[in-house]
């Protein structure tokens, strides 16, 4: 179980990209998680829309084969084109779908400029699964009125996937509660002394539980500054820092409210501006970035 699934990727703000190494009983524990909340079965299919570059494919590949399910993989073209993924969903059968907000925009727009063409409705009935980037609340709503259902899910590449889940309802505000933790997963919303901070109070997000990746290979001093020790748990246990702002709504929902730091998400992938600077900086013809 405490043996590495894979190794993932993602941007670092010296330049050098980070690989965060999880383990086998982390994942074990997402695809255990995700099918509790979802409950995947014979009659179902998922269309996979991400590269499998993206530990979301994690759960677009092993879920639904666990459980009898169908993975309907789609092409890049497909992916780019909205027209032909509303299309794939039909043909398919399509009973769930992982993803991201921009993604999901697109097919929002498709299907409201085809009136009562072959993509109206395609969304009707379907389990929509958000993730990757912050959800607007126009698209939320979007969502809520014309899929099955909407659960918006969080988690940095460090905890394995999703954190974190919420069935998305009402929206207040423009702002989409990432909801609560998955299972075997805490989360902790901190003030810079590592204090809980009041329901409503704005904090840094932490994550502790059975979710957490190794650390970063090979970059044990960056592993230390990132996953540090949990003062809320047994002895050795770490939490996650994730550096996103956060705070308790009502009902004991999360509500993702931005980042400490200048990172982005572009299509749900992570960058640090400063590895974009680094690789300016490194031009012979650039002094400064």
């Amino acid at each position: 179980p405490e043996h590495p699934a894979y190794v993932i990727y993602t941007s670092g703000s010296t330049g050098r990209p980070k690989g965060v190494v999880v383990e086998h009983r982390a994942l074990v524990n997402f695809l255990a998680a995700m099918q509790g909340r979802f409950g995947l079965g014979v009659g179902d299919r998922l269309v996979a829309v991400t590269t499998v570059g993206f530990d979301i494919a994690g759960l677009e590949l092993y879920l639904p084969l666990l459980h009898g399910a169908r993975t309907v993989l789609a092409g890049r073209d497909v992916v780019r084109d909205p027209g032909a993924l509303c299309e794939l969903l039909v043909s398919a059968g399509a009973t769930v779908v992982q993803a991201t907000p921009s993604l999901w925009q697109a097919l929002v727009s498709e299907e409201e400029g085809v009136g009562a063409g072959a993509g109206a409705g395609v969304l009707a009935g379907l389990r929509v699964l958000v993730g990757g980037e912050a959800l607007p609340g126009g698209l939320a709503r979007a969502l809520v009125g014309r899929a099955g259902s909407v659960t918006n899910l969080y988690g940095p590449t460090e905890t394995t996937v999703w954190s974190t889940a919420g069935v998305v309802g009402e929206v207040r505000g423009g702002v989409s509660s990432i909801g609560g933790p998955v299972a075997n997963t805490r989360v902790y919303v901190l003030d810079a002394g590592l204090s809980p901070v009041p329901v409503g109070v704005v904090g840094e997000l932490y994550v502790a539980g059975a979710g957490l990746a190794r650390g970063y290979l090979g970059r044990s001093g960056l592993s230390g500054e990132r996953f540090v020790a949990c003062p809320f748990g047994g002895a050795g246990e770490r939490m996650y820092r994730t550096g996103d702002l956060v705070r308790w709504g009502v009902g004991g929902q999360l509500e993702y409210l931005g980042r400490v730091d200048d990172q982005v998400k572009v299509r749900g992938f992570r960058i640090e501006l400063g590895e974009i600077e680094a690789v300016l900086a490194g031009h012979p013809s650039v002094t400064r970035a």
